[in-house]
């Protein structure tokens, strides 16, 4: 699975972004939050020159939530979307009337994202914890 990297300035904006969430934000949050779809998620993660929405780790998905300015920046969501893609995420998008007005679709799109398996997110073994083999 992908491991997030980024600069220290993106981990700063992150921590603002978390701070300032939106309504739908704090919706999504409460969906996926504490574990409550068998996955645990992240907030304003950073990834790369990016902050994902939300981020599950272990099935190398990001959330993305579009408000309605997002109409305005479908050239930049796309640049980022095939970035994470290239990157090994899976991305997934909603419209922030969608987590509002119907939170149990939401529920399971992601539920059903999760419960697909991702080449990416599969873990290798790490012969440095006793998993796997070394090399001879």
């Amino acid at each position: 699975m992908p491991t997030p990297q980024y600069q220290k300035q993106t981990l700063t904006n992150a921590k603002v972004l978390r701070a300032d969430a939106t309504p739908a934000e704090r919706a999504l949050w409460d969906i996926v939050r504490a574990g409550k779809l068998g996955a645990r998620f992240r907030r304003q993660q950073p990834i790369g020159p990016f902050i994902a929405d939300f981020y599950c780790a272990a099935a190398a998905l990001v959330i993305e939530l579009d408000g309605k300015g997002h109409a305005d920046t479908l050239a930049y969501d796309a640049r980022r979307t095939a970035w994470l893609e290239n990157a090994g995420y899976r991305v997934l998008r909603f419209a922030n009337a969608d987590v509002l007005d119907q939170p149990s679709n939401v529920y399971r799109k992601i539920m059903t994202l999760l419960q697909t398996p991702h080449p990416g997110a599969a873990r290798h073994p790490s012969p440095s914890r006793g998993e796997g083999s070394l090399a001879p």
